[in-house]
């Protein structure tokens, strides 16, 4: 169709009459008199509308799907990061909550003993021959060989090796590990020595070795053992709880008495530990021993009823006949 004046003109006036439309029918609104109009218009043009939809609508799914695509792999992203942040935010909060209590159970430890301490932390586990760990403290802490360390629970082992920012700890279960010991409310005194990696794990309660010097010594399963205390109080100051006595060997030879004993420690979860960098003054003997658990109730006999007796009967008198008769005369 050519552009000319009068094609104007129509295209004017068609556009002039649909606006004038749409406005009568947008005031009117229900009773609009173009209601009949507009619902030829919806019966005339609703399929093509529909079937035009139901064509195009996929392909705009399909087109917003691929231009949305990188924004929303970015934003999963996100999200993903997100969640791992707050997943290790609440697991460091854990620990450290975890390591607080152990921290102050510690520094209460340590006041009972009278004992100055050098919080660590155990970083490593040794992989050789012998059972140590390696804690996060040095010589620049004040740490130096052959000083005791000890848990909230009692004694890990003895300081061997020193770096500037680390050191080497012997554990009390390693083979070569040989400790000055004495029993609980006894003078009595002996040697505990570890089982090294046999006496951990494999359900296994009894990693160390308590031999008593005098095989006459009384000795009882349940009796509990801290250290003696070495000369000059290296490796071991005095007082620190070992472990319980489990079980207790005949003795064949006669002079030691050998008995096994579970630690108070669990070598095994090793984490808050610390370096005792001066003894106490005085020996707090067994003053750093746990409280005893509570013996477990005795259970009272009860009475048995005892089965009634029957009453017996009693036997019957016969009567005699009477020894008064009258005699015949």
């Amino acid at each position: 169709m050519k552009d000319t004046r009068r094609t104007r003109v129509v295209l004017g006036a068609l556009l002039v009459v649909a606006l004038a439309m749409i406005t009568i029918d947008y005031r009117g609104g229900q009773d609009s008199p173009l209601r009949g109009l507009r619902g030829v218009g919806a019966t005339v043009f609703g399929p093509v509308e529909r079937a035009s939809a139901s064509v195009v609508r996929p392909v705009g799914n399909t087109f917003d799907a691929i231009t949305d695509a990188p924004g929303e792999r970015r934003r999963a992203d996100r999200l993903a990061r997100q969640n791992q942040r707050l997943r290790e935010q609440l697991r460091s909060s854990r620990l450290d909550q975890d390591r607080s209590a152990q921290l102050r159970r510690l520094l209460g430890t340590a006041g009972m003993g009278g004992y100055k301490i050098h919080a660590a932390q155990v970083i490593s586990a040794g992989q050789g021959f012998e059972d140590t760990v390696t804690i996060d403290a040095g010589s620049r802490s004040g740490v130096r060989p052959d000083m005791t360390v000890m848990s909230a629970d009692g004694l890990v082992g003895r300081v061997t090796r020193v770096g500037p920012a680390t050191a080497t700890v012997l554990l009390a279960t390693d083979q070569t590990s040989s400790i000055g010991s004495r029993l609980e409310q006894s003078k009595e005194i002996g040697i505990t020595q570890g089982r090294g990696r046999r006496g951990l794990g494999r359900g296994s309660a009894t990693p160390l070795r308590f031999q008593l010097l005098d095989a006459a010594a009384p000795i009882r399963v349940g009796q509990r053992i801290v250290t003696l205390g070495s000369q000059g109080q290296k490796p071991y100051v005095p007082g620190v709880p070992i472990g319980v006595v489990e079980r207790i060997e005949r003795s064949t030879s006669g002079l030691t008495r050998t008995a096994y004993v579970r630690p108070f420690v669990r070598f095994t979860s090793l984490d808050v530990v610390a370096v005792v960098v001066a003894p106490p003054k005085t020996d707090p003997r067994d003053a750093v021993l746990p409280p005893k658990p509570p013996p477990p109730p005795t259970p009272t006999p009860t009475a048995t009823p005892s089965p009634s007796k029957s009453p017996k009967a009693k036997p019957r008198r016969s009567k005699s006949p009477s020894t008064n008769q009258t005699r015949g005369e």
